[in-house]
């Protein structure tokens, strides 16, 4: 099955990688704008490949995305230190208009994800450009927070991350939200897991916890840059559930209908996601506090969505 990446720079290289690695679909084919850029990063890939699948990878133009199952789209302008992520969308709905035209040209059928920043508003302007219904344009949206959040409580309650089980939703943003009301560990709620074993989850734990999820793209970009490796794993591990059919839950956003009153807005949800894209999406039992914060979120994406001459 053939998954085509536009865009590879740090991200879509970083996922390619992991795709070919985790070995995620029979053929990926990198495009972008520099093709040197784009060969250099396929023969990198490529020469990784022999140590772990026999997924063949290789750099192309759009043309060459005819037959695939899933896009990546990680083409846009990178975030600076200390901006915002709402603060990129104007420079990057014009980058969206080239790339999803070419991309729809050669492969009309295919599940689009997104991965440009800020990547709600970029789910809206990748939708309302391909005319593609909301189930089949993905975005990234909140699964990388939901992997930190999870690495975070399983470094505080000493467990492995894979047996939390907890989400971050709305926005992938400074306005997302963290549920602790329905967070479990193993098959029990998560607080009173921690309260168990002696390492309690009080308030002041919550809000830090929250707080380094919220911070952690600006920590790593102050450090190096920008993030690229959780980003790269989380787009494989999407397109993985597509191309197997695994219908698996994962938070990643779509523009919904209606969010707590605010319409066409794109954000993230837990979703079961399989071959046909989205195939439904999961309301988790919200507290009153936690409901007013979803809607909050949505209120921000929505300010600038809805701003989109599209």
């Amino acid at each position: 099955m053939k998954i085509g990446i536009v865009g590879t720079g740090m991200v879509g290289s970083a996922a390619g990688y992991a795709m070919a690695l985790m070995g995620v679909g029979t053929q990926i084919v990198l495009v972008d704008a520099d093709a040197a850029l784009a060969r250099a990063q396929a023969q990198d890939i490529a020469h990784a490949v022999p140590f772990a699948t026999t997924v063949a990878i290789r750099a192309g133009d759009y043309a060459d995305l005819g037959d695939a199952a899933v896009v990546i789209i990680a083409a846009g302008v990178s975030q600076k230190p200390g901006e915002d992520r709402l603060a990129l969308l104007e420079r990057n709905v014009e980058v969206f208009r080239s790339v999803i035209g070419g991309v729809m040209e050669a492969a009309p059928d295919a599940i689009l994800l997104i991965a440009t920043n800020p990547v709600d508003v970029m789910t809206f302007a990748a939708r309302q450009i391909s005319g593609l219904p909301p189930e089949r344009v993905i975005g990234s949206g909140t699964i990388l927070d939901t992997a930190r959040l999870r690495s975070l409580l399983g470094d505080h309650l000493g467990i492995a991350p894979n047996s939390v089980h907890a989400y971050v939703l709305g926005e992938h943003g400074d306005s997302e939200l963290a549920v602790w009301s329905s967070a479990m560990a193993g098959s029990v709620p998560i607080v009173s897991f921690a309260e168990q074993i002696g390492r309690p989850l009080d308030q002041a734990t919550r809000t830090r916890i929250a707080e380094e999820v919220r911070g952690a793209a600006y920590t790593i970009i102050k450090g190096k840059g920008a993030t690229w490796y959780g980003i790269g794993a989380g787009l494989a591990r999407i397109v993985q559930s597509i191309t197997d059919d695994e219908r698996t839950v994962l938070s990643v956003s779509q523009v919904n209908v209606d969010i707590e009153g605010v319409r066409d807005v794109p954000l993230s949800l837990p979703r079961i996601v399989g071959r046909e894209g989205i195939i439904a999406t999961l309301m988790p039992d919200l507290d009153e506090t936690e409901r007013a914060a979803l809607k909050r979120s949505a209120e921000v994406i929505s300010a600038f969505s809805s701003r989109l001459s599209l």
